[in-house]
Formats: structure tokens, C-alpha cells, sequence
């Protein structure tokens, strides 16, 4: 079988970013896949579950509420190694042109404080596995290290 996508990235030379994993067609419409890297592989601890469902829970509502981007938001959702989130777009875009709103995203989800949104027992599966103070952390983390200073190496993939 051959590798999919995904498994092709250098994960000994990835750092924390938002990068383009993969464009796919879909009729006449690109969808473009992005990793959203907040820790660096193999060389920092995995976020835990509680923190990265909250994490899930804030930026879905986000997203989903951004007036100029919801229509074109098919995913948001954490990688299965615990070391960032997937965002599927509906469009040809690049690293740089979603900067801004995955920006806007986790600084919304740093500062959130109350009730997350769709944390209770009708609306989720797992609806305590919730940790907001270390979704916070995370997020200010992730602006902190690579949002608000994001240069080419935290927007293209390594070779």
C-alpha cells in the first residue's frame, strides 16, 4: 500500500505551525486540509484528551459561528497522536491566506472562560472530559510559539 499524505511529513524537523497537509476535489470544489501543529512531535508531551476536546468543542463553535468562513468549514477535529487539530476548508487556500482566523480561533479559545459550549450530557458522548483551564494554556501556548510569530518554517513543511 503506499502512504497516505500525512505519513510523508518529516515529523523529526515539524514545529509547532499551520500548515497545508492536503488539497482534495470534490465536484468542482477544492477542499484543503490543514495541520494545525501545536506541539512538536516526538519531542514534547501529547496534549491530553480533556484539554483537546475542549479545544474541539471552542474552536467548532467558533468556526461555525464565523460569519465570513462558516459556509466554507467542513472540519475541525483533533489528530488521532494528540499533538495538534485538522481544519477542512472548502476552497484553494494556502497556510498564509487562513492565518488570520486560526489566530482569531485560539485566541478566542485562550480567553474563554464559562460554560463550553455543547458540554453536557444531551449534547456530547463525553461531556466531562473537559479541562478549560489547560485548553486556555494550550491555546495561548500555541499563539504564543507560532500563531503571532508565524514565519515560513511554521507555514510550509519541512523537507
Amino acid at each position: 500500500m503506499e502512504k497516505i499524505a500525512s505519513f510523508t511529513v518529516n515529523h523529526l524537523n515539524l514545529v509547532p505551525g499551520v500548515y497545508v497537509s492536503r488539497k482534495d476535489t470534490v465536484g468542482q470544489e477544492v477542499l484543503t486540509t490543514f495541520d494545525l501543529r501545536m506541539t512538536t512531535p516526538n519531542k514534547e508531551p501529547v496534549m491530553n484528551t480533556a484539554e483537546m476536546h475542549t479545544i474541539e468543542h471552542l474552536g467548532a463553535t467558533y468556526l461555525r459561528n464565523a460569519a465570513d468562513l462558516k459556509d466554507r468549514v467542513i472540519y475541525f477535529g483533533p489528530m488521532g497522536c494528540r499533538t495538534g487539530f485538522y481544519l477542512i476548508l472548502a476552497g484553494d487556500l494556502t497556510s498564509r491566506q487562513v492565518l488570520p482566523v486560526v489566530t482569531a480561533m485560539f485566541e478566542f479559545i485562550r480567553d474563554f472562560q464559562g460554560e463550553v459550549p455543547g458540554a453536557a450530557a444531551r449534547d456530547c458522548g463525553n461531556y466531562l472530559d473537559m479541562n478549560l483551564p489547560m485548553a486556555n494554556y494550550l491555546a495561548k501556548q500555541y499563539l504564543d510559539r507560532a500563531l503571532l510569530c508565524a514565519g515560513d518554517g511554521n507555514l510550509n513543511y519541512p523537507e
